[in-house]
C-alpha cells in the first residue's frame, strides 16, 4: 500500500473514517458562532437531505451552543441519505421528511426565523426537464412564501454565470448573469423567483453562489482522484477550477445569515485559487505513485468564481488546497467509502 506523506508544515491529519470527516465539517468557524450568537429565532434547513445539509445542520447544533443560545434546529428533507437521519437525532438535530412540493406538508412545517435553502435539483436535467424546473423555481415560491419575512440563505450555484477567460480573476457577484444549459437557466430562475418574493414579501435574502464544495466522499478532487488511480484519462477541456473545503461553506452559509438584507445579496463562496486540472492531477499521482493521463486541451475559458468578498468578510479557508489534496489522496488510498456523485465538472454546454 502506498503510504502517504502529509504537509508537516499545515500540521493538519486527515480523518480516518467517516465520523471523524463529518467532525471536521461540522466544526464551526468564528463567524458562524458569531451569526449564531447574534441572531434569534429558530433554524429550519430546507432540502438537507444530501451531500451539504447533514454536517451543515451539525454544525448549526454545535455553533449555536458555542454561542451559548437554544433555538431549535429542524432538517427538512424528501429522504435523508446513508443514514443520515439518525446521525442528525444523535446530534440534537430534529428532523422531518416529506415533499416540499406539498403545499399542505410545507404549511405544516415549524415556524423558523432562520432558513437556510438546499433544496435542488441538477442531474438529470435533459431526461425529464420539468421536474428539475419545478424543483428548481417552482419549490423555492412555495418556501418563500411559507417563510415569508424570515432571514434565508439560498444554496445557488456559480454555473449561472457564463464561462469567463481563465485570465480574467473569475466572476464577481457584480457580474451579470448568463447561465449556459438548461439546468444552470433553472437555477438563474431559482434566484429571481427568491429576489421576486424577497421585495414583494420583505424577507430578508443572501444568494450563495457556490463552486465547488469538496470533501473526501465526493467533489471535483475526489473525481480526478479516482481517475488518476484507475488510469482513466483526465479530461482537460475544462481546465481550470475552483474548490472549497466543505466545512468552510458551511460556516459560511451560517455566517451569511447575518448578511441577508432587502434586495437579496449575492456572495460567491469558493476557494480563492483558480486551479488547473492537470496540476491537480499532477498533485494526486505524486501522492497515489501513479502517473497521470490526460485528455483533451485546456480551453481559454471555464467556470471561475472570485471569491473576494467572502474572503475580505471571513478570511481565507481553513483547510489550504495542498491539505484538501493529501486528504483526499489518503482517503482513496484506504478504500473508504465514497459516494457515486461525480460533479461533471468537466461539462462545458450545462448538460449535466
Amino acid at each position: 500500500m502506498t503510504t502517504l506523506k502529509i504537509n508537516e508544515k499545515e500540521g493538519a491529519v486527515p480523518p480516518a473514517g467517516i465520523e471523524q470527516l463529518e467532525e471536521r465539517l461540522s466544526r464551526p468557524a468564528p463567524a458562524a458562532i458569531e451569526s449564531m450568537k447574534n441572531l434569534s429565532g429558530n433554524l429550519l434547513l430546507l432540502g438537507a437531505g444530501g451531500k451539504i445539509g447533514p454536517p451543515l445542520a451539525r454544525m448549526a447544533v454545535r455553533a449555536t451552543e458555542a454561542a451559548g443560545v437554544k433555538r431549535r434546529i429542524v432538517a427538512v428533507s424528501l429522504n435523508f441519505e446513508h443514514g443520515a437521519r439518525e446521525t442528525l437525532s444523535d446530534h440534537g438535530v430534529e428532523t422531518i421528511e416529506g415533499d416540499l412540493l406539498d403545499p399542505g406538508f410545507t404549511r405544516a412545517l415549524p415556524d423558523g426565523e432562520l432558513i437556510i435553502y438546499l433544496a435542488g435539483k441538477k442531474f438529470g436535467t435533459g431526461d425529464d426537464p420539468s421536474i428539475t424546473w419545478a424543483l428548481n423555481t417552482h419549490l423555492p415560491a412555495v418556501a418563500a412564501q411559507r417563510y415569508a419575512g424570515s432571514r434565508i440563505v439560498a444554496f445557488s450555484t456559480g454555473c449561472v454565470y457564463p464561462l469567463v477567460p481563465v485570465t480574467g480573476g473569475g466572476s464577481l457577484e457584480s457580474d451579470p448573469p448568463d447561465p449556459v444549459g438548461e439546468y444552470s437557466q433553472s437555477c438563474l430562475g431559482r434566484e429571481r423567483i427568491l429576489q421576486y418574493f424577497c421585495l414583494k414579501d420583505g424577507t430578508p435574502t443572501l444568494l450563495l453562489r457556490l463552486n465547488y464544495a469538496v470533501e473526501m466522499r465526493y467533489g471535483v478532487l475526489l473525481d480526478i482522484a479516482l481517475k488518476v488511480k484507475a488510469g482513466i484519462p483526465v479530461d482537460l477541456t475544462m481546465g481550470h477550477v475552483n474548490v472549497i473545503w466543505g466545512g468552510d461553506v458551511n460556516s459560511a452559509a451560517l455566517a451569511a445569515l447575518q448578511l441577508c438584507d432587502v434586495p437579496a445579496q449575492i456572495l460567491n463562496v469558493t476557494g480563492p485559487e483558480q486551479l488547473t486540472v492537470r496540476w491537480i492531477a499532477e498533485e494526486f499521482g505524486a501522492r497515489l505513485g501513479v502517473q497521470p493521463k490526460f485528455t483533451g486541451r485546456e480551453a481559454e475559458s471555464a467556470l471561475l468564481n472570485n471569491a473576494e468578498r467572502a474572503c475580505r468578510l471571513y478570511g481565507l479557508p481553513s483547510l489550504p488546497v495542498t491539505t484538501l489534496i493529501d486528504w483526499t489522496a489518503d482517503w482513496v488510498i484506504h478504500s473508504r467509502t465514497v459516494w457515486d456523485k461525480p460533479t461533471h465538472f468537466q461539462v462545458r454546454d450545462g448538460r449535466y
